[in-house]
């Protein structure tokens, strides 16, 4: 299914169960060839341009045929038959489980699709699934309820504090990336400005995405106490790429040092900004999440070298961001897997980096740094060394 280990760096990563910090669930229905291709880019579906005959694509085809039985490179035609001829449930099992995902952080918050819940994707990994709670539903949510203009601070304060409280929710997520960008004033908006723009958007309708309120969505989240996920960098079409760099959020990470952990999301092709917010924010953490099943296993170490460039080890977390098609746990977990054993061995072979360190980071990168920075229970797998 994979490359064989070529190494004890390899070896280690291979038997890591994962903590996957920022994850989303599965389809629960069967894809037929269009539905899959529709599913493995961040963008459309164009005419005479199949999303197979991509990175992601290839990638797929390479180390998620396997798991289905097929020879390696299926084609395309090849590999959806089978899928749809094992169906849903038995896909997402197989895909689940071989990606040795121990602990999931559930974004639950975008759904256009019938998906798999938090519990039902630890039953399908044989893991401990948490949940991450999207602040803009929440506050679009508030809003849907008719709360009066000078009213909505507030409501959407209890909210979240209600949210929060729930069982299992580990953390928050903004995506201030897609409806503002990162352009915006740092400071805490007063009360009155707030009142303002919710009286604008409340009489405009929509979804949120005045910069007013976004900053206060960022602000509540620091008043919450919990880590805060925020999407950077690469995403779909709706995203203005360039407002999306995290290095614009470097004023508003000065004034809340000493509050939340901020973990900068998938970051590409910015990672190398988001490792200087690592390296002078003892706030600020990342990983390369989507980036990794987009690029595949290819060109996964290229990404994370540059993403380790100065990143402290334990500020780079992993993450799948596995949505829609359960492969995405799979090609996520084989590309971190590879990419950070191959970049740490060759390391290690050139004595630049001790065997006994590198393990460290193989622990720290795959589990510890999620496990401490969220609160969660301590993994139980033997240690390698």
């Amino acid at each position: 299914m994979t490359a064989p280990a070529r190494g004890p760096v390899h070896e280690a990563l291979a038997a890591q169960p994962l903590v996957d910090h920022h994850c989303h669930g599965v389809t629960t229905g069967d894809l037929d060839r269009a539905g899959l291709e529709s599913l493995l880019t961040e963008g459309a579906a164009w005419p005479g341009i199949s999303p197979f005959d991509t990175p992601v694509g290839v990638a797929v085809r390479r180390h998620c045929a396997p798991v289905l039985d097929l020879p390696r490179h299926a084609s395309p035609d090849a590999y959806t038959a089978r899928r749809a001829a094992l169906g849903a449930a038995e896909v997402n099992r197989r895909f689940l489980a071989a990606s040795r995902t121990d602990v999931l952080c559930v974004d639950t918050g975008y759904a256009p699709l019938p998906l798999t819940s938090p519990s039902e994707l630890a039953e399908l990994s044989g893991g401990t699934a948490f949940e991450v709670e999207r602040l803009e539903n929440l506050a679009e949510s508030v809003a849907r309820a008719g709360v009066e203009p000078d009213e909505y601070g507030a409501a959407f304060r209890r909210a979240a504090e209600d949210a929060v409280r729930r069982p299992g929710v580990v953390a928050v997520k903004s995506v201030a990336a897609y409806r503002t960008g990162f352009d915006l004033d740092p400071a805490r908006p007063t009360e009155g400005e707030v009142t303002e723009a919710a009286r604008r958007w409340t009489a405009a309708g929509g979804r949120l995405s005045d910069p007013v309120l976004v900053r206060h969505v960022l602000w509540t989240a620091v008043d919450l106490g919990l880590p805060l996920q925020l999407h950077t960098g690469f995403g779909d079409s709706d995203i203005r790429l360039h407002r999306a760099d995290p290095a614009r959020l470097t004023d508003w990470l000065h004034l809340i040092v000493g509050t939340i952990p901020v973990l900068l999301l998938h970051c590409w092709p910015y990672q190398r900004q988001a490792a200087y917010l690592a390296a002078v924010f003892e706030q600020v953490y990342l990983d390369v999440g989507l980036t990794l099943h987009h690029v595949g296993p290819a060109r996964a170490r290229a990404v994370l070298e540059e993403a380790l460039e100065i990143t402290p080890f334990r500020k780079l977390l992993y993450s799948s961001d596995a949505y829609g098609p359960a492969e995405f746990y799979l090609l996520g977990a084989v590309s971190f897997r590879q990419g950070l054993a191959a970049l740490l061995q060759d390391r290690v072979d050139a004595d630049e980096l001790s065997l006994p360190d590198a393990l460290r980071i193989v622990r720290w990168t795959g589990s510890a740094n999620a496990r401490r920075l969220y609160g969660l229970p301590a993994e139980t797998v033997p240690r390698r060394d």
